[in-house]
């Protein structure tokens, strides 16, 4: 088990997913404000505990490719927060293409560095604490907006943004090797 090469796998997958959309949609995602992009979170991660709590699922979309777009969402918060001030709805796939780059390399050294120091702990978690931990993460993104983006002590919005895109990635590699449905 190597996690770094797990990771960077199933990032080029999400990236790939990312890109093809940006291709077919645009970046129509750049109307959302935190908060939309907190709400799409919410909703997939929702739909992942409706199904693990249900045992069955009724639509195609599977738990692997929800996981992918709270991954892919995560992202398109990240680059959100940075562009904030830019109020160009249209991007070009390359540049888009990028920034995806960069702010997944981000998400991979946060990771890397919090396995040195928790000792990948997350491979014994269960799935269901991924998801619960991405949910209590995306209602602190909602209590920090409205606060006004103002936390007295705690981290941003763009941290729980990160913690949410790598919990997504536990989540998928765990899957892979067959430990989570």
């Amino acid at each position: 088990m190597n996690t770094t090469l797990q990771y960077d796998g199933i990032v080029h997958r999400c990236r790939e997913i990312f890109l093809k959309k940006t291709a077919d949609y645009g970046t129509s995602w750049r109307v959302y404000r935190p908060i939309s992009v907190a709400d799409q979170i919410y909703i997939k991660a929702r739909r992942i505990k409706t199904i693990q709590e249900k045992g069955i699922q009724r639509i195609g979309d599977d738990i692997r490719s929800e996981f992918e777009g709270i991954f892919n969402y995560c992202i398109i918060g990240l680059i959100q927060l940075q562009s904030a001030d830019d109020a160009a709805e249209q991007w070009p796939v390359d540049k888009v293409a990028g920034l995806y780059a960069d702010l997944s390399n981000k998400a991979k050294g946060l990771m890397e560095d919090k396995n040195h120091d928790y000792g990948e702990a997350w491979r014994e978690m269960s799935q269901e604490s991924f998801v619960d931990l991405i949910l209590a993460k995306v209602l602190r993104i909602k209590q920090i907006i409205a606060n006004e983006g103002k936390t007295q002590i705690s981290e941003g919005i763009d941290a729980n943004f990160f913690d949410i895109a790598n919990y997504s990635i536990f989540g998928l590699i765990l899957i892979e090797e067959g430990n989570h449905k």
